[in-house]
């Protein structure tokens, strides 16, 4: 896609600070799979002491609170198949996809390793893996989860960013809802970064594809309904075209 066809933030969009955008993209993703994975280790370590509710809603906290603090950076992604949503509705360009995917997988093999030096072989817990279902359920489940995280955040987005108190509670809310109900079936990964971190870091990568699957159909699923119910983004070509050019 050209830079021209991106809105009214075209100077921005078409020369973005990549270093700060991706230290944010990379910093957001290990915090949120320190705290997501993190949980389901100290889990285990504790005998269960830290609740299935606590494990669930964490990572939605990070997730608002990064929101807030960096979220101006990059959109506060952190998360493949959000920037692929993002991508699809032509929020970002698609040159722009690769470089958030890399830093997103940075991220979270980057926390995957701090908690194996934590915690040694207790990391393997912060592998999700379907508990109580077989694996076509939890595609489904990956997937319609994943639908509604993506529809409320597509939602609450101005072209790439996503926006700042409104989208913090929303975000965090809908990804407690989905721990709350879905956590202790099949994990409620929602986020393929989550996944592959910690199983490239444990080796064990024979459940991966279910959270790669699952969250891709379901973003997919939400960009068309976003856009039947919002329709396209507004774009203003000639600010575009300026900022391509050069001109003030």
């Amino acid at each position: 896609m050209s830079g021209r066809r991106y809105g009214s933030d075209g100077d921005e969009l078409l020369r973005p600070d990549w270093p700060r955008r991706l230290t944010a993209e990379t910093f957001g993703t290990f915090a949120l799979v320190f705290v997501a994975a993190g949980a389901d280790v100290t889990a285990r370590i504790s005998s269960g002491d830290v609740s299935t509710a606590a494990r669930a809603v964490a990572p939605a906290l990070m997730v608002a609170a990064l929101i807030y603090a960096i979220g101006d950076r990059s959109g506060a992604h952190f998360n493949p198949v959000v920037t692929l949503a993002f991508g699809l509705k032509r929020l970002v360009p698609a040159s722009w996809l690769p470089a958030y995917w890399a830093a997103q997988l940075v991220g979270a093999v980057a926390a995957a390793l701090v908690l194996r030096g934590l915690f040694g072989a207790a990391m393997d817990a912060g592998v999700p893996e379907p508990k109580l279902v077989d694996a076509p359920t939890a595609v489904a489940i990956e997937a319609i989860l994943t639908l509604f995280l993506v529809t409320v955040i597509a939602g609450t987005a101005d072209r790439f960013r996503v926006v700042g108190p409104n989208a913090a509670l929303a975000v965090g809310a809908t990804i407690s809802l989905a721990g709350l109900i879905a956590l202790p079936i099949e994990g409620a990964v929602m986020n393929p970064s989550r996944s592959l971190g910690p199983a490239l870091v444990a080796a064990d990568l024979g459940d991966a594809w279910i959270y790669v699957v699952g969250p891709t159909i379901g973003a997919v699923a939400a960009v068309v309904l976003t856009v039947f119910l919002h329709g396209r983004p507004v774009r203003d070509e000639e600010t575009a075209e300026r900022a391509a050019r050069g001109d003030p």
